[in-house]
């Protein structure tokens, strides 16, 4: 079984802005694979399906995003689920616009809603796709700046890197976290 969370904050006015790469990323890794996000659960939204055989769930935790580590934590406890089938999509400001970057542990970087989820679960050891979407211009205030929808060229950036990690996840649900690290970067589309 693999877990599946996408992070982002609950509420219409935060929809399609950079803090919410996750969910945005995980309603279209949704569309590929004919699962609907519709059934509330344990702190989230959450759809279910099969990929290869293995069951899968997709969920977007409804805390605010400083507070992600409580779901992803309930869902694994109630699974027993190991780290390692946890997975985790989020928006990055250490990575350019547009670049997407898959690992299979590591720690929170800057982003306080992964801090959260290691500091709930104890351990960096599960995978992590992140969504590039760099760092605040001078002068704007870094909650300001990824609570806003990106604009114009950093827009389209956006959109590509989101359908990007959703073919990774994908890609990885069917070959493997490694495999699909071929995403790394800023190619439109590896498979090709």
């Amino acid at each position: 079984m693999k877990l599946i969370f996408g992070l982002g904050n609950p509420g219409r006015e935060y929809a399609n802005t950079r803090h919410n790469a996750g969910f945005l990323a995980l309603d279209k890794l949704a569309d590929r694979l004919g699962i609907t996000i519709n059934t509330k659960s344990r702190d989230g939204e959450m759809g279910q399906g099969f990929v290869n055989g293995e069951k899968v769930m997709l969920i977007k935790p409804q805390t605010f995003m400083n507070r992600s580590g409580g779901c992803v934590f309930e869902y694994a406890a109630f699974y027993k689920a190991e780290s390692t089938d946890l997975w985790v999509i989020y928006d990055d400001i250490d990575l350019p616009a547009g670049i997407v970057r898959l690992r299979a542990k590591g720690g929170a970087g800057t982003h306080n809603g992964m801090r959260d989820i290691i500091a709930r679960l104890g351990t960096e050891q599960f995978p992590r796709f992140r969504v590039g979407v760099g760092g605040p211009p001078p002068g704007w205030d870094l909650a300001d700046y990824v609570l806003a929808k990106p604009r114009g060229e950093e827009a389209e950036l956006f959109e590509q890197a989101i359908a990007r990690a959703a073919e990774a996840a994908e890609y990885a649900l069917k070959n493997g976290v490694e495999a699909a690290m071929r995403y790394n970067g800023s190619q439109p589309n590896p498979e090709k």
